[in-house]
């Protein structure tokens, strides 16, 4: 039996495709008998206009697990926009998810009592681009999935090298924004 997991957090950027496909999920992850399992019946029971929440599906009727909520960062306003939020990423983060349990990130034997709650960006430049490389989005946001799953598992960044590096990193907006380029 694996320990109890009550709550890790973790995140990851994963860019460099074709534009509008920069994955950059945020994830929780814990038992469902605890505040995860609390946060994710409440958000899936308070849906809110433009944020919209659902499970990660690997197709229509087939549901990951760790059961795995996905919660748009972005409001939600245009139908394709919600086709390729609801298509193509949910189909990656559940692949992500499933990747994760197959490296051994999430212990298998805790499939079905832990639970994800996953911060999905998609960018909004989607919705005006005249093609999308769906392929290059589904490799980009299911390679993203399963980063942050590794991250918030293996707490990483460790405390340790944050504050070793703190220093060394500069955020890259906030330098746009000292370079008056926002």
């Amino acid at each position: 039996m694996s320990e109890r997991i009550i709550l890790r957090a973790g995140e990851a950027l994963v860019a460099g495709g074709p534009p509008n496909t920069a994955s950059e999920p945020e994830v929780i992850i814990g038992e469902l008998d605890g505040p995860v399992g609390t946060a994710l019946a409440t958000l899936t029971g308070d849906q809110v206009v433009g944020h919209s929440r659902v499970f990660a599906l690997l197709n229509t009727d087939i549901m990951v697990r760790p059961v795995t909520l996905c919660v748009s960062k972005v409001s939600v306003e245009t139908a394709k926009y919600t086709s390729i939020l609801m298509g193509t990423v949910q189909f990656a983060i559940a692949n992500g998810v499933l990747d994760a349990v197959r490296a051994g990130y999430i212990p298998k034997e805790k499939a079905n009592d832990l639970g994800i709650i996953c911060s999905v960006w998609l960018s909004p430049g989607v919705i005006e681009a005249e093609t999308v490389d769906h392929k290059a989005l589904f490799e980009i946001q299911r390679k993203g999935m399963t980063e942050a799953i590794r991250k918030a598992m293996t707490n990483e960044p460790s405390i340790d090298w944050l504050l070793e590096n703190q220093d060394r990193i500069v955020h890259k907006y906030y330098q746009m924004g000292l370079d008056g380029k926002i």
